[in-house]
């Protein structure tokens, strides 16, 4: 019996004598099968081969990322926030060995996990386990948790606060129950928002965008789309952090609204002629 990890998208299953016939998550249109065929790993293999390891940066006071060299399966990095005595994993990825354990450990540990959408809850119950904390995932992404497990709360409604200074937001798009992650405390009390890429940020770092599918470039509807920026709107924040090591650093408020206002513009045909 083994808990098989998809290769293509770092999501692990339940125990079982053989892995899978097909991934739930990858056999869906925001994301996909690798056009090679489905293929399986396990944490177990993984770790024996000796070829990954995760590399944790110190991003900023109070905030540090976790990232798998050389790159697995969506490449996606998980953050770890230390907010006055409570710190909580944003996002999670799939690789997860002793020498991790004990930097998170060294860094005060965590008292939570929370899940932007179901992308990345890679090995989220092995993270939750070992770190014995809950996971909050939102219920309205409850079909897509192909590991169940004890450790997960479902919440629900539009906010849930943590802990002092975090605090949960679904705003939708990508996912029904896409979620981010609002730090009043961070960047010494202007605010960070760590959006996954439920907001994402794009190659010009003073923008973002959004989207139902990005490996398969399927926009959100417009009327979405500004309801994100609404509700975004009445959150205070400076900088922004999306899943792949981008950054917003300054005015990230307003780069949400002007990056809405022009994805909206571009929707409608009024951006430009071509």
């Amino acid at each position: 019996m083994q808990k098989f990890i998809c290769t293509t998208c770092g999501i692990q299953y339940p125990l079982s004598l053989e892995p899978p016939q097909t991934c739930l998550i990858c056999n869906e249109e925001r994301q996909y099968v690798n056009p090679k065929g489905q293929s399986w790993t396990t944490l177990e293999k993984m770790t024996l081969e000796k070829k990954y390891k995760n590399e944790i940066l110190h991003e900023e006071h109070g905030l540090y990322s976790i990232t798998t060299k050389p790159s697995f399966a969506i490449g996606q990095t998980a953050y770890l926030v230390q907010n006055k005595g409570f710190n909580i994993l944003w996002d999670c990825i799939s690789y997860l060995d002793e020498t991790t354990l004990t930097e998170v450990k060294r860094l005060g540990g965590i008292q939570a996990i929370a899940l932007s959408h179901p992308h990345y809850y890679s090995t989220q119950v092995e993270w939750a386990e070992a770190l014995d904390v809950p996971i909050y995932i939102h219920e309205d992404d409850k079909q897509w948790v192909v590991r169940p497990s004890e450790n997960i709360e479902y919440w629900s409604g539009e906010i849930l606060h943590l802990s002092e200074g975090l605090t949960l937001h679904r705003l939708g798009g990508h996912f029904k129950g896409g979620t981010v992650l609002h730090w009043t405390n961070g960047q010494d009390g202007r605010g960070i928002l760590l959006t996954g890429d439920v907001i994402q940020v794009v190659a010009d770092q003073n923008w973002v965008s959004f989207m139902y599918s990005y490996p398969n470039l399927i926009p959100l509807p417009a009327k979405k789309v500004a309801e994100i920026a609404e509700k975004v709107e009445k959150l205070k924040f400076e900088r922004l952090y999306n899943a792949f090591h981008r950054v917003v650093r300054e005015n990230a408020k307003e780069s949400v609204k002007k990056s809405a206002e022009r994805y909206i513009a571009a929707l409608e045909g009024r951006l430009f002629e071509t």
